[in-house]
């Protein structure tokens, strides 16, 4: 298992289903309690360690997730209301240095649990149209919101595999 990619990277294989959308919309659904479980305990040395040599700390990680689904919940109301929007993105390395990220990590995890309620109950009324529609990322080129969700689906369990590899590296 690789520190950078403990689940590998986002792959979608083959045409999305039904059954991959509502498992990925559990998956999302799911984060903000196994999140919270799973940093519940540490103390801020630990919080403080980064999941990897050159990598994040545990805190920049959860803020991170809280910047990056608030980002991603604009980014899908904009796909579903305009016409193929093109979405701002954002220097996510840039935004881990800002003064913010070391707020105490359960202000993000209180943000973590209302977005994805609201996200999770927006994903869930969502018709087949609605999966096709499609936003413009300047880097990527088209993404569609079906893929969008399998997107945030991995990255939910990515870095949530970052904080548990460590905490289980370090027998936390």
């Amino acid at each position: 298992m690789e520190a950078k990619y403990p689940i590998g990277k986002f792959q979608l294989d083959g045409e999305i289903t039904n059954i991959m959308t509502e498992g990925w919309i559990n998956e999302i659904e799911d984060l903000p309690g196994l999140l919270r479980e799973v940093v519940r305990d540490l103390d801020n040395e630990q919080l403080d360690t980064p999941y990897r040599s050159g990598g994040w700390t545990v805190r920049q990680v959860v803020h991170h997730l809280a910047d990056s689904h608030m980002n991603a919940y604009v980014r899908f109301k904009l796909a579903l209301t305009e016409e193929n929007p093109v979405i701002k993105p954002y220097d996510e390395g840039k935004w881990a240095e800002l003064p913010d990220y070391k707020l105490p990590v359960d202000i993000s995890l209180s943000l973590l649990e209302a977005l994805h309620i609201r996200w999770v109950k927006l994903l869930r009324s969502l018709s087949p149209a609605d999966i096709e529609k499609t936003f413009i990322h300047p880097d990527l080129g088209g993404v569609s919101v079906g893929e969008n969700i399998g997107i945030y689906a991995w990255h939910s369990g990515h870095h949530l595999a970052h904080i548990t590899s460590l905490c289980s590296r370090m027998g936390w």
